[in-house]
């Protein structure tokens, strides 16, 4: 069922994407590139706002492959909605006034706060969900109360670190498109060793979940077809915003949020480039990189937009591969 599920969100995303790529252009929901991105002057007018292209097929797809219980993946899809309309408020506000600055900091940290709050209160009343799986082992941690601020950092710290990856043709899709899939497959790894009755409503919600990541994972294949070097389309916040809340949301009810910045290595570097950055030059008034995050200084190193989108995509199946190979070692 995994495969048609997959094999339904690319197809919708392929469908979808050359409409809305045309409907985008006619209302001139053009990206607004940054001036100090020299690299990128071509790519202005790109049309953005095209996380919809995988948005829509990912609930469709999972929703039809979902099985009996659907209160995990309702969660998960009314979060990824969430947090895709807080996207568009972003990017609508930058292109109707035609700026790089859409809703102010404070403004979207409220907005995440509290949709964070909510899925944070929901683990924590559910016994079931209230514990995380520590990396490399079998052993499932319950943190009690303490999970309300631990789920409430995640989803900040996953959201902006997408968001943040989010800088070159088809780099955010696919390291969240691999991501996903890595999940899964953890997820799946637990349950089999860990859940004895595969008929369980705890068992079979955890199999949905997986269906969500796989769906998404079909949905951004379909994207990337469109996103890749040259992108034809570019996701904007209403993706990158979504896919990071998608991933913590799901993790956070399967109990892998550990694996994130394991999995999601790349994401790690792209904010921990950006932290680092800032705290270096406040203190010295130099700076780490040529310019953060990460990607945009090799891309100032002269390395090829391609060239780097490759070498994510590598250092992220390695990691993710690795860390198959050790949980199956247990």
């Amino acid at each position: 069922m995994t495969y048609y599920c997959f094999l339904l969100s690319f197809i919708m995303s392929v469908i979808i994407a050359p409409f809305y790529i045309k409907f985008a252009k006619k209302l001139k929901f053009g990206q607004n590139i940054l001036g100090y991105v020299e690299e990128h002057f071509s790519k202005q007018g790109t049309p953005t706002m095209g996380g919809v292209i995988f948005i829509v097929p990912t609930i469709v797809a999972s929703l039809i492959f979902a099985k009996s219980n659907l209160t995990l993946s309702l969660m998960c899809i009314a979060v990824f909605l969430a947090y895709a309309v807080v996207g568009f408020l972003d990017d609508f506000i930058k292109i109707k006034y035609k700026r790089n600055l859409g809703l102010r900091a404070y403004q979207k940290v409220i907005f995440q706060l509290a949709i964070a709050l909510v899925v944070a209160v929901f683990v924590y009343k559910n016994d079931a969900l209230n514990g995380v799986y520590l990396p490399f082992t079998l052993t499932k941690a319950n943190f009690g109360l303490l999970i309300i601020p631990y789920i409430i950092l995640v989803f900040v710290a996953t959201t902006n670190s997408v968001n943040l990856t989010d800088g070159l043709d088809g780099l955010a899709g696919s390291v969240s498109l691999i991501a996903f899939l890595f999940i899964a497959l953890i997820s799946t790894f637990y349950c089999k060793n860990l859940v004895s009755d595969a008929t369980s409503e705890y068992f079979i919600q955890m199999q949905n979940l997986n269906m969500i990541c796989v769906a998404v994972a079909g949905g951004l294949l379909g994207f990337l077809v469109f996103n890749f070097y040259p992108a034809k389309i570019f996701m904007g916040d209403t993706g990158s915003l979504s896919l990071g809340a998608l991933l913590t949301c799901v993790c956070s009810f399967n109990g892998t949020s550990l694996y994130i910045p394991i999995v999601g290595i790349m994401f790690v570097v792209s904010s921990l480039s950006v932290i680092l950055q800032v705290l270096h030059y406040k203190r010295t008034k130099k700076r780490i990189f040529l310019m953060a995050p990460f990607h945009h200084h090799l891309e100032h190193k002269g390395m090829n937009e391609t060239k780097i989108v490759f070498i994510y995509i590598v250092l992220t199946i390695l990691v993710g591969t690795l860390t198959l190979a050790l949980l199956g070692g247990l």
